[in-house]
């Protein structure tokens, strides 16, 4: 048996553009920058999460300094994340997508009583608003988005 896995801790998404999508995801989505730099930018996803952004072919080679060694990544294509976000800022999170000229690409209710909706970045990475119900272990964060 493997041991347990505490969470998700941060994803990647890689961009033609950092300044255009630094600015997407700090003022259309309001995420929180952590760490800016040439070859990333880190934002504060929210409990505990952090999304990395690094330029198209930016992080392909191995990082060694004294402290040890970070391996070489790429991503191609569109990539997909989902976002969870309470029930109840569901209506306010459409308006403000709306408002700022979002691409919507579609919406789901799923059979557990989560709605998704889903949006391109500027790179045309499909990204996903959740609410809980949309997974089985959604229960906990349903419980906690309600204080």
């Amino acid at each position: 048996m493997a041991p347990p896995i505490a969470g998700l801790l941060e994803t990647s998404l890689y961009v033609s553009d950092m300044v255009r999508s630094a600015a997407f995801f700090r003022d259309t989505l309001g995420l929180r920058i952590m760490i800016e730099s040439a070859r990333l930018t880190a934002f504060d996803a929210g409990r505990g999460g952090v999304l990395l952004l690094f330029p198209c072919g930016g992080a392909t080679r191995d990082v060694t300094t004294e402290s040890g060694t970070i391996p070489g990544h790429d991503g191609d294509g569109p990539l997909h994340m989902a976002f969870a976000i309470p029930a109840d800022a569901l209506d306010r999170w459409r308006a403000h997508l709306s408002d700022h000229r979002v691409v919507m690409r579609g919406e789901m209710r799923w059979p557990r009583g989560g709605t998704s909706v889903y949006f391109e970045d500027p790179d045309g990475h499909v990204l996903e608003l959740a609410t809980p119900g949309l997974w089985p272990n959604d229960e906990d964060r349903r419980s906690s988005d309600r204080g």
